[in-house]
């Protein structure tokens, strides 16, 4: 399985990656797929199989306590603090090879690489336990701009952060 880096020819694949992970209120438009591939492509990767894409984890360099909202554009930070795990999809195919967590070795030894001291995420569809089992915790002292961002997500999104070490 190849772990690379991801490009706008990808589209079509992730949009099958996301329709099969997420219910239809969770996914996200391809223009803003699209839109993110550009904003950010040092910090987008993907695993590939025989059959093609099977895996993805779109990440960028924020300023920690900066939540994204579902279905908006990445602005990164060039003087960022902070490696943002937007999205991590295992197409069903794939699921129990352990692309998590090679994908996410990926982002962390490139945010240290950075100088990116902490990550953060949102958590949804019930992946608190899975994010916690890599070291994250959730947050809930929220400010009313991140409670608004987790709302644009499903009613069990959690905030979760972590040092990186």
């Amino acid at each position: 399985m190849l772990l690379r880096a991801l490009s706008p020819a990808d589209l079509p694949d992730l949009d099958r990656i996301q329709a099969s992970c997420y219910g239809t209120s969770m996914l996200e438009s391809t223009s803003i797929l699209a839109d993110r591939l550009l904003a950010a492509p040092d910090w987008i990767w993907g695993i590939q199989d025989d059959a093609g894409l099977c895996a993805y984890l779109f990440t960028y360099p924020t300023h920690q306590g900066r939540l994204s909202p579902l279905n908006s554009g990445f602005r990164p930070a060039p003087d960022g603090d902070t490696l943002y795990l937007h999205d991590l999809a295992v197409h069903p195919r794939a699921r129990g090879l352990g692309l998590p967590q090679r994908l996410i070795r990926q982002a962390w030894a490139r945010a240290r690489k950075a100088g990116l001291r902490h990550s953060a995420l949102i958590s949804v569809q019930d992946s608190e336990h899975f994010w916690a089992t890599h070291g994250y915790r959730t947050r809930t002292e929220l400010d009313d701009h991140q409670r608004a961002c987790l709302a644009s997500y499903e009613q069990s999104a959690r905030y979760m952060t972590r040092l990186l070490d």
